[in-house]
């Protein structure tokens, strides 16, 4: 007989009233951005309303029917961040300039394609099928900017985008997420072999040299990255999104301080043998200095344009419209942290990382719900990915770390961080969907993994040593349970 616990509330009417105060937010700052520029209510600002609009309430639809028990607050934060970068990219155009309304045919691009992975990916579950099949998707993608044809050259120093007709992209983003399957699938079955085998050291316990394969194979691909794309933000993503999710896997420690010590050493082998490498760092540590600043590749203008510029918004900001972000360069993508700190000041900079936190802890929340060590891992493994990505570049812009080209989530000008930001969302949403919904605990039939979707097929079960019950790696979070 067929058992549901408590059936809990969907909550898609509170994320439609959320969806509305988001909408608000981007519209209304978009409003004062005509105002300035005296071109407020005109047919475009409310073309482009209509077309964000449309699009948001169009999601939310999709998610009443096919994810209703999905995360209420995640497409609000996510629309309210994606409305703000429009309307500050609107803001920084030039007489001439097109950025704005690029931006918004990538929002809408976007958008469809999220909904289209909630609308044809049933069960996340299933992406476990193609764990390997990922890592040959994500190797394709990191090597397509290097192959002949196709590759963009070299733009800002990296060699990272690809040449499609009249517009570049750069496979690295969906990298991003092919490399988060990857390492999910793979931890999530490999977890009892990297957890058992090892030698103790004192408190902890490192694995076995054979073991660290995916670890040195994760260093290598950033090393590579670094080495042929000249590309440290990617860098250090993709190898950070594979200590956090080994780290998850395990809780172990020892992972953390291997993974430490290997890109310590990759980054200071970079700084002595890439010149790219060593001029970011040198304007990182000597920004101030008039021979840095002024340098034509590798300067810090950038970074002390950036500065002066936040300094000058102050507690509350200049008002959107009012300040000057446009002095610095790349105030649309890379510094557009620091055109909103000089517009909205410190507290609106303030309440755009607070949007961020939330979005990751929604994220972090619906990988403690989920009830499958893949989702869990995987659920993780976006989340971070997009609250590392916001450290890098927010560090970078405050000069905690050195500046990377990496994008700003869902603000900074740039199609496929747009794309592959917005497919990170459909896949969190799936994953809450599946964790905040009902549970069925009907017995499962013979040969059937606990966890496994009655849509996925069973898994033989292996053989045990000696009779008797056998716990699961997943024991502690399981919810299905034999009657």
């Amino acid at each position: 007989m067929t058992q549901i616990e408590s059936t809990p509330k969907p909550r898609r009417n509170v994320e439609l009233v959320l969806l509305i105060l988001a909408l608000a937010v981007g519209i209304g700052a978009n409003a004062l951005v005509g105002v300035d520029r005296e071109k407020a209510f005109d047919t475009d600002f409310w073309f482009q309303s209509g077309l964000l609009t449309a699009a948001a309430l169009a999601f939310h639809l999709v998610l009443r029917i096919r994810a209703k028990y999905a995360d209420p607050v995640i497409l609000p934060l996510v629309v309210a961040l994606n409305g703000l970068g429009l309307a500050m990219i609107h803001r920084l155009d030039r007489v001439g300039e097109d950025t704005g309304n690029n931006q918004l045919r990538w929002t809408l691009v976007a958008m469809a394609v999220a909904i289209a992975v909630i609308w044809f990916l049933k069960d996340h579950r299933v992406l476990r099928r193609f764990t390997f099949i990922s890592l040959a998707v994500s190797a394709g993608l990191l090597i397509l900017p290097l192959v002949p044809g196709i590759t963009a050259g070299e733009i800002l120093g990296a060699r990272v985008w690809i040449r499609i007709g009249p517009m570049t992209f750069q496979p690295g983003e969906i990298a991003k997420i092919t490399l988060a399957i990857f390492f999910a699938g793979y931890l999530s079955s490999n977890r009892d072999l990297i957890l058992l085998a090892g030698r103790k050291i004192g408190p902890l316990q490192f694995p076995r040299f054979k073991d660290m394969g995916p670890m040195i194979a994760a260093w290598l691909v950033s090393i590579g990255v670094l080495i042929f794309q000249r590309d440290l933000g990617s860098s250090i993503l993709f190898f950070g999104l594979f200590l956090v999710m080994i780290y998850v896997a395990t809780s172990r420690i020892s992972w953390v301080i291997i993974g430490v010590v290997l890109i310590s050493a990759g980054g200071f082998v970079a700084s002595r043998v890439f010149s790219h490498v060593a001029l970011r760092i040198d304007g990182w540590l000597n920004a101030f200095t008039e021979e840095v600043y002024g340098r034509e590749f590798g300067g810090s203008l950038q970074i002390v344009e950036g500065l002066f510029g936040m300094a000058n918004g102050g507690l509350v900001g200049t008002g959107l419209g009012q300040g000057r972000p446009n002095l610095v360069p790349f105030a649309n993508s890379d510094m557009i942290i620091a055109s909103f700190g000089e517009e909205l000041g410190l507290i609106g900079l303030f309440a755009i990382v607070l949007m961020y936190l939330l979005l990751f802890t929604r994220g972090f929340r619906a990988a403690l719900g989920t009830r499958d060590a893949f989702g869990k891992l995987l659920a993780c493994g976006l989340s971070f990915a997009i609250a590392l990505q916001c450290f890098v570049v927010i560090g970078g812009v405050t000069r905690l770390i050195p500046l990377t080209g990496l994008t700003t989530p869902f603000l900074a000008a740039g199609g496929s961080s747009l794309l592959a930001n917005w497919i990170i969302v459909g896949l969190l949403l799936m994953i809450s969907h599946t964790a905040r919904g009902p549970v069925d605990t009907t017995p499962l039939p013979p040969g059937q993994e606990p966890g496994a979707s009655k849509d996925v097929p069973a898994m033989p079960l292996k053989p045990t040593a000696a009779p008797g019950p056998r716990t699961s790696p997943d024991a502690p979070t399981e919810a299905v349970r034999q009657l």
